[in-house]
C-alpha cells in the first residue's frame, strides 16, 4: 500500500514504470475484439445509486430479438457477443440458460461472454441452487466467459452506500473464484471516481491480484471511470481529471504485474483520444467494437456506441503500435 501510494503521488516514476511493464508483458501489440454488446432488459429490482439505465416500465428483449441483433453482429465478423441485463424479479436459471441455448443453437461458433457475478448470484438465489451448480448449468448451456462487472469498489463500506442491495465483497469474490474453478474465465473491473478513497481503490486491485494468484482466471483488468450524469450518486461526486484516469491505468499495470497480462482501456468511458493516451501509460487493449452500449450512455458517456475495426487500427497505428484483432480469451485472430 505504501509503495502504491508513493508511486501514485510521483507520476514521474509511475508512468515510465507502467510503460516498461506493459512492454514486458504485452510488447508493442495493442489488441481489440469484434463483438456486440446486448443489454436484454433495463428493468431491475436493484437500487444502485450510480445506475441511470434502470427503468420501472422498461423493455425485455425476446429471444428472437436477441438473435436478430446477433445476426447483425455476424455481418461484421463478430467473434463474441456480450450479454448483460437488469435483475428481473421472477427470472431463474432456466431464463438465463434459455438465452444461451438459443444462441448456441443458431451460432455454435460464437463465444458468449455473459452475465455478471450479480446476475449469477440472482439466478442462484431465485432457483434455490448453489453458485457452483448455477455456473455449471450456465457453462453446459454455452457460457464461454463472464464479465467481471458488479465489482464497483470491493469495499463493503462503499457498497453499503452506493449499492446496498448488491452482493457483498465476499459474495462477489466467491462467485468469481467459483467461476474460475468451474472453467469459466472472467474479466475484472473497478468503477472509481465517486465516494471511495484512493486506499480503497488500491485495496480493490490487491484483492483482484490475490484471486488471480490462486486461480489465474482473469483475462484482463478494466479501470472504469464513474459516469456521473443522470444518477443519484453523481450529485455528490467529483469528476475525475484526465491525469487521474491515466494514473489509475498506470497503477493497475504496476500492481497487477505480472499476474494479469492485459490492462484494458474503456474507449466508451474515456473517449478515443484519452484511450489512445492510456496505451502509453500501461494499457495494451482497447476492448470491443460493441455496436450498442446503453449503460454508460444513459449515465452521460458521449463517445459513441460503435468503433469500427478500421478506427481501432488507425488509433493504434497513430502512436506507433501494432494493431491486432483478438478473440475473447486473447488469442490473436
Amino acid at each position: 500500500m505504501e509503495d502504491a501510494l508513493t508511486l501514485y503521488n510521483n507520476p514521474q516514476y509511475l508512468f515510465p514504470l507502467a510503460d516498461m511493464l506493459r512492454k514486458k508483458a504485452a510488447g508493442d501489440v495493442v489488441t481489440y475484439v469484434i463483438n456486440r454488446n446486448i443489454n436484454f432488459t433495463n428493468m431491475c429490482v436493484g437500487t444502485c445509486k450510480f445506475c441511470a439505465f434502470r427503468k420501472d416500465d422498461g423493455f425485455i428483449l425476446s429471444i428472437p430479438e436477441i438473435l436478430d441483433k446477433i445476426r447483425d453482429a455476424k455481418n461484421i465478423n463478430a467473434t463474441e457477443v456480450c450479454i448483460q441485463g437488469g435483475l428481473l424479479p421472477d427470472w431463474d436459471i432456466n431464463n438465463y440458460c434459455g438465452i444461451l441455448e438459443a444462441i448456441k443453437q443458431e451460432f455454435p461458433e460464437l463465444h458468449i461472454h455473459a452475465f455478471s457475478p450479480m446476475e449469477v448470484f440472482h439466478a442462484a438465489h431465485n432457483s434455490n441452487i448453489s453458485i457452483k451448480e448455477t455456473l455449471s448449468q450456465l457453462k453446459r448451456s454455452g457460457l464461454g466467459s463472464m464479465p467481471g462487472t458488479a465489482a464497483e469498489i470491493l469495499s463493503d463500506r462503499v457498497r453499503e452506500e452506493i449499492c446496498p442491495d448488491k452482493l457483498t465483497t465476499h459474495e462477489w469474490i466467491d462467485v468469481v473464484r467459483t467461476a474460475h474453478r468451474t472453467g469459466i474465465p472472467t474479466t475484472s473491473t473497478m468503477m472509481y471516481g465517486h465516494i471511495e478513497t484512493l486506499e480503497e481503490r488500491i485495496d480493490h486491485m490487491f484483492i483482484i491480484r490475490e484471486i488471480q494468484k490462486k486461480t489465474g482466471g482473469f483475462t484482463e483488468f478494466v479501470p472504469l471511470p464513474f459516469m456521473h450524469l443522470n444518477n443519484r450518486l453523481g450529485e455528490n461526486s467529483r469528476v475525475c481529471h484526465e491525469h487521474e484516469d491515466l494514473k489509475m491505468h498506470a497503477l493497475a499495470r504496476v500492481i497487477l504485474y505480472p499476474y494479469i497480462r492485459n490492462i484494458q482501456v474503456s474507449w466508451v468511458k474515456l473517449g478515443q483520444k484519452m484511450a489512445q493516451s492510456a496505451l502509453n501509460f500501461g494499457a495494451n487493449d482497447l476492448g470491443g467494437t460493441l455496436m450498442e452500449e446503453n449503460i454508460s450512455k444513459s449515465a452521460g458517456a458521449s463517445n459513441g456506441e460503435y468503433m469500427a475495426p478500421e478506427e481501432f487500427k488507425s488509433l493504434i497505428k497513430g502512436i506507433g503500435r501494432i494493431p491486432r484483432q483478438r478473440d475473447t480469451l486473447y488469442q490473436l485472430v
